[in-house]
C-alpha cells in the first residue's frame, strides 16, 4: 500500500508526467494443453489477504484466551493485565494505521487530493480492496473477463477503504445497497451499465493498450487545464457544494491558469490552426 502511495505521490509531483495507469500482473505464458479458462489472468486485485487476516485474528484470540486463563490472579494483577490489553489494542490500531497510508488501499481508494488522473485497466477479478481502488480511479477500462464485487459481508468483515460512501454516488442508493449487502458480483457489461466502468474492450483486445490510448488523449490536452478540471470534478465527488466548489476552482485553480504559458499557447495554436506545444505544468 505504501509503495503504491509513493508511486502516485511521485506521479503528482513529477511535472513531466500527466496521467497514470494501474493494472494487474500480466497473464502467464500459455501452458501447452491448458484450457482457455486457466490461461485467463487471475485478478486485477482480489482485495486483502484473508489468510493473513485469519492468522492475525487467531493470534488475537489466543491472547484473549490467555488473559481469561489468568482470571484467578490478584486484583492488582488483573488491573495490570487490563492496562497491558489496552496497550496491545493501541499498538494494534497503530500497526493498522501504519499498514494503510492516508490514501487508502493500494494508495488509491482514498486518494482525494491527487492532481493527475489515474486510469484503471481491469482484466479479471476486481474484488474487495481491488474494487475500492477502481471505484476511486478517474476512468475504468475493462476486459470482458472483468468481475467486480464487494464480498466483505460474506466473510464477516467490512469494506473500510473508502468505497462504501463513494459507490453510492456512482450507482445510487438502492444499487449500492444491493452490491454491498448481498456481496454479489457484477460482470463487465453490467458494471458498465451501472456507471462503474467507462468502457468494455472487445473480446481479445488488450485492455492496457486501450487505457494507454485514452491516456494519450488526456496527455494531448493542456496539463494545467487537466489538473484544474480534475480538481473541480473531485470536489463534487467529495461532497463539496456546487457554489463552494466553483469558487474554489476559480480561486485555487483558474487563477493560476489564466494568463499562463499553456493558456496563451492553447489560444495561439487555435488561431494559427496547429497543434499546441504544451509546457510541463507548474501547478
Amino acid at each position: 500500500h505504501h509503495e503504491l502511495a509513493a508511486v502516485f505521490a511521485w506521479l503528482d509531483a513529477e511535472p513531466s508526467l500527466r496521467c497514470g495507469i494501474i493494472t494487474g500482473a500480466a497473464p502467464a505464458a500459455p501452458v501447452p494443453g491448458a484450457t482457455h479458462r486457466s490461461q485467463q489472468p487471475r485478478a486485477f486485485c482480489a482485495g486483502a489477504d484473508l489468510k493473513e487476516w485469519d492468522a492475525q485474528s487467531q493470534s488475537q484470540s489466543q491472547s484473549q484466551s490467555q488473559s481469561t486463563a489468568d482470571d484467578d490472579d490478584s486484583e492488582e494483577e488483573e488491573e495490570e493485565e487490563e492496562d497491558e490489553e489496552k496497550d496491545t489494542k493501541k499498538k494494534s490500531r497503530s500497526r493498522s494505521r501504519r499498514n494503510m497510508p492516508p490514501t487508502g488501499f493500494g494508495g488509491l481508494s482514498r486518494r482525494s487530493k491527487g492532481k493527475k488522473p489515474v486510469i484503471a485497466a481491469v482484466d479479471g477479478l476486481c474484488l474487495g480492496g481491488g474494487m475500492e481502488m477502481a471505484v476511486n480511479c478517474d476512468l475504468v477500462v475493462v476486459s470482458r473477463a472483468a468481475v467486480f464485487g464487494l464480498p466483505e459481508v460474506k466473510v464477516g468483515v467490512v469494506a473500510l477503504a473508502g468505497a462504501l460512501p463513494r459507490v453510492v454516488r456512482t450507482v445510487g442508493r438502492q444499487r449500492a445497497m444491493e452490491l454491498v449487502l448481498t456481496g454479489r458480483q457484477l460482470r463487465s457489461e453490467e458494471a458498465r451499465q451501472w456507471g462503474l466502468v467507462n468502457e468494455v474492450v472487445d473480446e481479445g483486445a488488450d485492455v492496457v493498450k486501450r487505457a494507454v490510448e485514452i491516456a494519450e488523449v488526456i496527455c494531448g490536452n493542456s496539463p494545467d487545464s487537466t489538473i484544474v478540471s480534475k480538481m473541480g470534478v473531485d470536489m463534487g465527488w467529495d461532497g463539496i457544494g456546487v457554489e463552494e466548489a466553483t469558487h474554489k476552482v476559480l480561486r485555487d485553480g483558474w487563477a493560476k491558469v489564466e494568463g499562463g504559458e499553456n493558456m496563451k499557447e492553447g489560444v495561439r495554436a487555435f488561431v494559427e490552426k496547429r497543434r499546441p506545444r504544451w509546457k510541463d505544468s507548474k501547478l
